[in-house]
């Protein structure tokens, strides 16, 4: 999950938004499946990642050359960018881990819990206030990650679910990061600038860890995986556009559907009842929680 920058948008095309959003979280599905194909044959997780990044950049460019023009690379944050990328590159090389040892479905549904920890940072370094409705919610959603990650001794895969984890912890991170240069800094500029922090770490991680040299099939895998990621991630940006984040943003979670689709289709994976059950209640919290921050907005002067 990977809501990208807060775009302010008139409630002109909800449909539109709404259809975009789905779509763009097909494309996140999609890509960590490639991700998986990927790791299955041999491909190292920086490699996947330098990959991701670099052929990201053909729809981006397509995108800032048709919409905003280059002059968006301009930027007075560079340290703010630098923080985003690093706390975000963080949580995509968790992510990228945790769906080599998870299935498809499983992996996904832990990351969705960026949420719970997005306003726990909140309130620790953002100062927000948090009332008792949102701790509420957090608490429900972590009781739901308890389920899905099922504690027990022989059914808890630890090394999986700690990168899944790890991967809601830097997804939570670079929201908040870009909370604080939002303000000055616009989407295509945030993006831009991360996807290239992105395929430096990939490209150095590649050079110290290892480089492994891909067939044909695999470069095509890992091709795809650049450009689907690419395109959800502007498809983030123009749900934006069009609707208003509490309208769209709910719809993260069919990023769910895709992923048990494609784990079925892919590797015959059927989700555990146990991520069902657990996915249900932290979808729950993070829309409860979604559903506060936008009446509190609301409220404050201005909003």
């Amino acid at each position: 999950m990977s809501a990208s920058v807060p775009i302010h948008a008139p409630v002109s095309r909800p449909v539109l938004g709404i259809v975009l959003r789905v779509a763009s979280m097909a494309c996140m599905a999609a890509m960590y499946a490639l991700v998986k194909l990927c790791g299955d044959r041999g491909v190292p997780v920086f490699e996947i990642i330098f990959f991701r990044n670099a052929f990201a950049f053909l729809p981006l460019g397509l995108y800032i050359w048709r919409t905003t023009g280059f002059e968006v690379l301009r930027t007075r944050r560079p340290l703010g960018h630098l923080m985003r990328s690093v706390v975000g590159l963080t949580g995509m090389l968790c992510g990228f881990s945790a769906v080599q040892h998870l299935p498809l479905t499983e992996a996904t549904a832990l990351q969705f819990a960026s949420p719970l920890f997005m306003t726990a940072m909140s309130a620790v370094l953002l100062s927000e206030p948090v009332g008792r409705h949102r701790w509420a919610a957090v608490i429900v959603g972590f009781v739901g990650v308890m389920i899905m990650a099922r504690p027990i001794p022989g059914q808890m895969n630890v090394v999986g679910v700690t990168y899944g984890l790890l991967s809601a912890v830097g997804v939570a991170g670079a929201m908040v990061a870009i909370r604080q240069i939002a303000d000055t800094e616009r989407g295509p500029t945030i993006v831009f600038y991360f996807t290239l922090a992105g395929t430096v770490l990939g490209l150095v991680g590649s050079l110290l860890f290892g480089w492994s040299v891909p067939d044909r099939g695999t470069l095509v895998l890992l091709i795809c995986a650049g450009v689907v990621g690419g395109i959800g991630q502007l498809l983030l940006t123009e749900a934006l556009r069009a609707a208003p984040v509490g309208v769209v943003a709910p719809f993260d979670y069919t990023q769910l559907v895709w992923a048990a689709l494609l784990g079925l289709l892919i590797w015959g994976e059927l989700p555990h009842p146990a991520t069902v059950v657990g996915s249900l209640i932290v979808a729950a919290s993070g829309v409860y929680i979604l559903h506060r921050e936008l009446r509190r907005f609301r409220a404050a002067p201005g909003g």
